[in-house]
C-alpha cells in the first residue's frame, strides 16, 4: 500500500508549488520590493541548489542494512535506482515534498521573518521544482543544448557507472566543490 505513495506523475509538483512560488513572490514584492525580492529568492534559490546535492549524498543515499529504515530508503530513493526510467519514479511525491516543505517555510519564518521568509521560500521553492523538472527531462529527454547534455551525461554516470558521484543533478558545480564529480571509465582506468 505504502507503495502507491512513492508514484506521481511528474507534473503533480508544478500544480502544487507554483501557485505556492507565486504567492510567496506576491508577497515578497508587495512588502519588500522588487530589488530585494530578487535578492532573496537568488539567495533561496542558492541554498535550494545545497540542500538538493547533500539532501541526495547524504539522505538518499543513507542505507540503512535492514528493517523499516531500509524500506523507507527503498520507497524514498532506492526505487529510483532500481527502476530509473519509471516515469512516475523521478519526482518526488507530495507525501514526501508537501510536509519537507512545510517543514522548510516554517524554518524560513522562524529564522528569516516576513517577508523575508516569502521571497527565500520562492527561490527555495522554485530551485525544488527546476530540480524535479530537470530530472524528469533528463530520464525521458535527449536534451539538445551543450549544458543539457552534459547534466544528462552526468546524472546517467551517477545511475550506471558509480551511485556514490555526481549528486548535484541540477546544480552539478557543488560535485565539485565537494570532490564528487564522476568520473569517465576512461580516465578511471589509466589511475
Amino acid at each position: 500500500m505504502l507503495d502507491r505513495l512513492t508514484r506521481v506523475h511528474h507534473a503533480v509538483p508544478v500544480l502544487i508549488f507554483m501557485p505556492t512560488i507565486a504567492v510567496f513572490a506576491a508577497l515578497s514584492l508587495d512588502e519588500l520590493g522588487p530589488p530585494a525580492t530578487a535578492a532573496w529568492v537568488a539567495g533561496g534559490y542558492l541554498f535550494w541548489t545545497l540542500v538538493e546535492y547533500w539532501g541526495h549524498r547524504a539522505v538518499f543515499h543513507f542505507e540503512p542494512a535492514d528493517g523499516l529504515g531500509a524500506r523507507l530508503h527503498w520507497m524514498v530513493h532506492g526505487v529510483h535506482h532500481d527502476h530509473p526510467n519509471d516515469p512516475r519514479r523521478l519526482v518526488l511525491p507530495p507525501a514526501f515534498s508537501v510536509p519537507l516543505a512545510t517543514a522548510f517555510a516554517l524554518l524560513f519564518v522562524a529564522t528569516l521573518g516576513r517577508p523575508t521568509a516569502w521571497a527565500f521560500g520562492a527561490g527555495f521553492f522554485g530551485g525544488y521544482l527546476a530540480y524535479d523538472m530537470v530530472h524528469y527531462a533528463l530520464h525521458h529527454h535527449k536534451p539538445k543544448s551543450r549544458f543539457g547534455k552534459t547534466l544528462r551525461e552526468l546524472h546517467m554516470r551517477h545511475h550506471f557507472q558509480d551511485d556514490t558521484t555526481g549528486f548535484g543533478v541540477s546544480a552539478p558545480w557543488w560535485d565539485v566543490v565537494f570532490g564528487t564529480s564522476p568520473r569517465r571509465k576512461s580516465s578511471a582506468r589509466r589511475q
